[in-house]
């Protein structure tokens, strides 16, 4: 097999690429992954061949408005206002990523051709699959793509009335549909295909049967009995190996083992429009709670200026080195950081800012590894402080994540991909 693997956004959504191109060259297979040029130490570092694409839309992520906007999940006019600022000044931006994509598939074809474009399932790389008349698979790292009876559409905050999970999903489509159709300009000025029908359906192959769709996550984490049609393949997470050549800065383990286990602190690569108000919020609930504080600034998100001698500060760790060795883990509820902390079997305080973090934050509450979520937009010192204390001394919630960290440990979520891909590729 030779497969293309396209992916853009933050290291959350590169990494699981990064390990199932690792783990589709262990099973003999040629890869190569096309990510964002800022993400080519964290390629190489596994020796997977790699592509650069245009770092596209990380730009917006500085604009004061569409940053204020995250951080309420675009609520009221003025998010709604912004959300469709940052929908229109996202086209172009995302224009150059689909050019780049289309030279990473050049590379790739110049030898042995293409077998498959295994892609994120907010790219329209169906488009390119299409143009190179190979199958492709959309990967997806949260549910709400596919609609089932199991639950109601993530996106979505209000509840629904089981009878009517399925149609919840009716509802958010046009949003989804609306990222392919940001490619369609490029799918006929530059690949030259004329529309079709279902052509914005990334689960839909040109003919309209349905493809592979592989969701990179733990079917222990969703509501069961879990309902999914046949041709969705949920696999668990898609971990990386650990990394050897990772060493700890100097100090850290000198204040790891200076007292009680610390809880982990970061909100990745979301950056608020108040990082001092957060770090002051932070330093605020850790002094109330009591506990000793490991703090990963990612994007800047947190000011480290009035923390006490209590905090450790990080640029950044691996969650897989760092996660094991706190006694719980705060984090903003992406999907990747959040299969990190399942992973690691401690307990979790969400903070999420929007979108699936809102599922995931519900999620781990209702699996028992989590308190109630801490919105950002609501984020105060004394609900981050009660959350905190809750995460470290509620022995129940302590043993649910140990046993929940075993059961994620022990799926073999990249060998069931490998597996997928490789029947997928036998039929068609």
């Amino acid at each position: 097999m030779k497969a293309l693997m396209i992916t853009h956004g933050t290291r959350g959504d590169v990494q699981p690429f990064v390990a199932l191109g690792d783990a589709l060259r262990r099973a003999g297979h040629d890869v190569l992954l096309a990510a964002p040029e800022e993400m080519a130490e964290l390629v190489t570092r596994y020796d997977v061949p790699f592509a650069p694409l245009n770092d596209g839309t990380k730009a917006l992520m500085d604009d004061p408005e569409i940053s204020a906007a995250i951080e309420t999940n675009y609520r009221g006019l003025r998010g709604k206002v912004a959300g469709v600022r940052a929908m229109r000044l996202s086209k172009p931006l995302m224009e150059k990523v689909y050019v780049d994509a289309s030279v990473a598939a050049d590379i790739a074809a110049a030898d042995t051709g293409i077998d498959v474009v295994i892609h994120h399932s907010g790219l329209p790389m169906h488009y390119l699959a299409e143009k190179l008349g190979v199958p492709a698979v959309p990967v997806c790292f949260q549910p709400g793509w596919v609609p089932t009876s199991s639950f109601p559409a993530p996106q979505l905050p209000a509840r629904f009335p089981q009878r009517l999970n399925r149609l919840s999903y009716a509802l958010t489509t046009p949003a989804l549909r609306m990222l392919a159709r940001m490619g369609d300009r490029w799918r006929s000025e530059t690949l030259g295909l004329p529309r079709r029908r279902h052509q914005h359906d990334i689960t839909r192959r040109p003919d309209g049967e349905h493809t592979l769709v592989l969701q990179a996550f733990s079917p222990h984490v969703l509501p069961s009995p879990l309902e999914f049609p046949h041709w969705v393949r949920t696999t668990g997470f898609w971990f990386v190996p650990e990394s050897p050549e990772w060493t700890p800065p100097e100090g850290v383990d000198t204040f790891l083992d200076a007292g009680d286990r610390p809880v982990y602190i970061g909100f990745g690569s979301m950056s608020g429009t108040e990082p001092a108000r957060v770090g002051r919020t932070v330093a605020e609930a850790v002094r109330r709670s009591g506990v000793r504080a490991v703090l990963v600034t990612g994007w800047g998100g947190i000011d480290a200026a009035e923390l006490g001698d209590d905090v450790l500060v990080l640029d950044e760790a691996p969650h897989d080195w760092l996660f094991p060795r706190m006694a719980a883990i705060v984090h903003h509820g992406g999907a990747g950081t959040t299969s990190g902390a399942l992973a690691s079997g401690q307990p979790q305080v969400i903070c999420p800012f929007l979108g699936d973090q809102l599922f995931w934050a519900r999620r781990m509450e209702q699996i028992g590894v989590a308190p109630a979520g801490q919105p950002q937009s609501r984020l105060t010192p004394d609900g981050l402080a009660q959350a905190l204390g809750r995460a470290v001394s509620d022995e129940s919630m302590a043993v649910r994540a140990a046993e929940l960290g075993a059961t994620v440990r022990a799926e073999n979520g990249l060998g069931a991909a490998v597996d997928a891909l490789e029947r997928h590729l036998a039929r068609v």
